[in-house]
C-alpha cells in the first residue's frame, strides 16, 4: 500500500496534488511520501515484534537526508556501504551504535573514522578486510566489534546484477570455511567477535530461498558458539521484494518474512538485525515527468518524456517494469494505444517500456513512474548534462524540496580548465 491515489481526476501524494508541486518545482522530480516510509518501517516493527532485534535501512536503496531523518526518527538503524554513506547516516542524526557498515571494499581511512566516531559494528566480507581492520583498531587503541559475512551457496532466484549469496558471486566469505575463519578473528587483536552476517540478495519475491539461508546460519550458528564463540547478534541481509506492477506480482508480506524470522532463530537467544531498503522506500515514491512530444514512427508510436535514464537508470540497466500513469486520471473505458515510453538521452538504450498501453496523451501532459523511491534518484547522473533532477517529500498537505535541481552555473563550475588551455 501506498499513499499515491487519484481525487477528483488528480492523482495526489498524500493530501497534495501532484501537478501542484509540478507547477512549483518544475518536472521531472521525484517525490516521497512521509506516511508511506512510516507505514513500511512500522510493518516490519510489528514483524519481528517479541524478538530482540533493530530494522538497519539500506541507505543504497536512498540516501537522501530527509528519508534517512524521517526513519532514524521511528528507531531505524542504518546499513551503510561506504564512508559517505556512514557521514550522511550521521548528519541525518543517527548515532554510531546504531550503524552497521557493510560492503566488500572498505578502505582503512573509512575504518578509521567509523572507529572514531562511533560503529554498531562491521560487517565483514573477507580475510584481507579482516587483516586490515585489526591493523587498523589495534593502531588506534581501538576494538572493532564484527560480524562475518557468509556466502551461503544459495541462489535466490533474483536479477543476475543483484544476486548476492552465490559462490561465485563477490560477497562474503565461503559458509564451509566459516570456522576457519572465526578461528582466525578470535586470534587478531583489535576485534571482538560479536555474530554473524548474511544477505543473499534483493528484490526477491519467495521465502523459499530465505528458509534455505538462515536454516544454514542457525546450524552454523550453533557450532561457533559450541568452538566458544560469542554470537550475540545475527544479521539477516534484507531482499525483500516489492511489487513493480499492480497485477501479477504478490512478494511475500512482512509479517510473513518475519514468522520464517521466528520460526528460525526464536528459541537461539540472538539479537536480530534485518537491512530492509527497497520494501521501506520503494512505493513510497514516485518519479513525475512531463510528455515533451507524442510522436508518430513507422509500425509504432512514441511518447517522449522529458526525464531520461539518467534519471532513472533500472529500466536499461536491468529491463525493470515501472507501472506509468497519467496524473490526470483517465475516464473509464477510455481507449488504450500502444507507446514506447522513452526520454531524450542520444541512445536507444533510454528506453522505459515498450508497446505499454496507455491513454490518449499529448505534449504537455504529466506522467508519474510508480514505485521509483528506491535505487532512482539515488543512482541518477548528470549525463548528457542533464541536471540532477529535484527531490520532494510529502507530509500531510505539505510539501518541501529536499534536494534541488542545480543550475546549469553550478554544473559547469565544478569543472576546472588547465591553465595550459
Amino acid at each position: 500500500m501506498d499513499h499515491f491515489i487519484y481525487r477528483d481526476g488528480a492523482l495526489y501524494a498524500e493530501d497534495v496534488a501532484l501537478a501542484e508541486i509540478a507547477a512549483a518545482v518544475g518536472t521531472p522530480f521525484y517525490c516521497y511520501s512521509d506516511a508511506t516510509l512510516t507505514r513500511h518501517f512500522r510493518l516490519f516493527q510489528e514483524a519481528l515484534a517479541g524478538l530482540d532485534h533493530l530494522i538497519c535501512y539500506a541507505v543504497k536503496a536512498n540516501s537522501n537526508l530527509a528519508v534517512l531523518r524521517t526513519l532514524g526518527a521511528l528507531g531505524a538503524g542504518m546499513d551503510v556501504v561506504s564512508g559517505g554513506e556512514y557521514r550522511r547516516a550521521r548528519a541525518a542524526g543517527v548515532p554510531g551504535e546504531r550503524i552497521v557498515f557493510s560492503g566488500v571494499g572498505k578502505t582503512r581511512e573509512e575504518m578509521r573514522h567509523a572507529l572514531e566516531h562511533g560503529i554498531r559494528q562491521f560487517n565483514v566480507e573477507s580475510e584481507p578486510e579482516l587483516q586490515a581492520l585489526s591493523e587498523v583498531a589495534t593502531s588506534m587503541g581501538a576494538t572493532a566489534p564484527i560480524c562475518l559475512r557468509l556466502n551461503p551457496d544459495v541462489d535466490a532466484g533474483t536479477h543476475e546484477k543483484i544476486a548476492t549469496g552465490r559462490k561465485e558471486d563477490k560477497f562474503g566469505v565461503p559458509i564451509a570455511r566459516a570456522r576457519e575463519i572465526y578461528a582466525q578473528a578470535a586470534r587478531l587483536p583489535g576485534l571482538q567477535v560479536v555474530g554473524a552476517d548474511m544477505h543473499i540478495g534483493s528484490q526477491l519475491t519467495d521465502l523459499a530461498p530465505f528458509e534455505a539461508a538462515y536454516t544454514k546460519l542457525a546450524e552454523l550458528t550453533r557450532t561457533l558458539r559450541a568452538d566458544g564463540h560469542q554470537i550475540i547478534r545475527l544479521d539477516l541481509g534484507g531482499g525483500l521484494g516489492i511489487p513493480y506492477t499492480r497485477s501479477n506480482e504478490t512478494p511475500p508480506l512482512p509479517l510473513e518474512y518475519g514468522a520464517l524470522v521466528q520460526r528460525i532463530f526464536g528459541d537461539m537467544e540472538v539479537e536480530i538485525e534485518i537491512e530492509p531498503g527497497r520494501l521501506i522506500v520503494g512505493n513510497a515514491g514516485v518519479l513525475v515527468s512531463q510528455v515533451i512530444y507524442a510522436k508518430a514512427g513507422e509500425g509504432r508510436d512514441f511518447l517522449i518524456l522529458d526525464a531520461a535514464m539518467n534519471d532513472l537508470i533500472r529500466p536499461a540497466m536491468y529491463g525493470a517494469h515501472h507501472d506509468i500513469v497519467p496524473l490526470r486520471e483517465p475516464e473509464a473505458g477510455a481507449a488504450l494505444r500502444p507507446f514506447d515510453i522513452v526520454g531524450p538521452v542520444c541512445e536507444s538504450g533510454d528506453t522505459f517500456a515498450k508497446a505499454r498501453p496507455m491513454p490518449p496523451l499529448t505534449a504537455g501532459d504529466l506522467v508519474a513512474f510508480r514505485s521509483a523511491g528506491a535505487y532512482g534518484a539515488v543512482m541518477a547522473s548528470e549525463y548528457n548534462t542533464r541536471p540532477l533532477i529535484p527531490e520532494v517529500m510529502v507530509k500531510g498537505d505539505q510539501f518541501a524540496v529536499i534536494r534541488p535541481r542545480p543550475t546549469f552555473d553550478e554544473m559547469l563550475a565544478r569543472d576546472t580548465i588547465p591553465r595550459w588551455l
